[in-house]
Parts: structure tokens; sequence; C-alpha cells
């Protein structure tokens, strides 16, 4: 009896929530699940399960302290400007270090107006600055 009553409750639930939402709302998502597609599934996880443990097991040596690849920058540098030295969290000087590969107060004393002479080669001695 009380099975009963629960069967009816779930069919009025399901006919409520098709009539607010639609009839997929109330689809099991297996329905459209073949076996194929779980092989392909599962084929994945594999290899992005395989490819996580990978990069956490991998570790490099930084300064003396074992580093896991995955926490590991290499554009570390990338922030002190090779011309004048300072280091920088500017994103402004992000821009000009990937263009000129130096910071903007740089680009402003040594390259601007001057874009030839310096994608030829040429870099201010360190007396000039």
């Amino acid at each position: 009896m009380s099975k009963k009553k629960d069967l009816n409750y779930v069919a009025k639930l399901e006919r409520a929530i098709s009539k607010e939402y639609g009839k997929e709302a109330i689809i099991n998502p297996k329905d459209g699940w073949t076996d194929a597609q779980e092989e392909e599934y599962l084929k994945q996880s594999k290899t992005l399960s395989a490819r996580y443990k990978k990069a956490c097991v991998e570790k490099t040596n930084l300064d003396g302290v074992l580093v896991t690849k995955r926490l590991f920058t290499p554009e570390k540098d990338a922030r002190t400007c090779p011309v004048c030295s300072t280091y920088s969290f500017s994103s402004q000087d992000d821009v000009y270090m990937k263009k000129f590969k130096c910071c903007f107060e740089c680009y402003i004393q040594h390259i601007e107006d001057r874009e030839e002479r310096w994608e030829s080669g040429w870099r201010p001695a360190l007396q000039e600055e």
C-alpha cells in the first residue's frame, strides 16, 4: 500500500516537473548513453588521471628545494628587467617585457622612437643608467 502511494507521488512529481521545465528535465541521463560513449569516457578518464599523477610525481630542484613541476613556473625571471634589473608586478611592464624585453621605464628612456636601433641589438651600457 505504501509503495503504491510512493509511486503515485513520484509520477505526480515527474508530471509537475515536466510541465514546469519540459520533458528533458525528467529524462534519465543514461537513456542517451551508449557503450561506445562509456568506453571513450573511461579511456579519457584514465589518460587524464595518468597525466595528473605524472605532473604531481615529477619534481625539479629549485635552489636546493624539490618542487613539484606542476607548481613550478619557469617564468620567474620574466619579471626582472634585464636592462635596469628592477623587479616589477605591473601588468604594464608585462606588455613591454614581452615585446621589447625591458620594463616600461626602460622603454621610455631607451627605446621610444628608437625601436629600429633596439631591434638591431643595441642595448645601453651599465654606466648610462
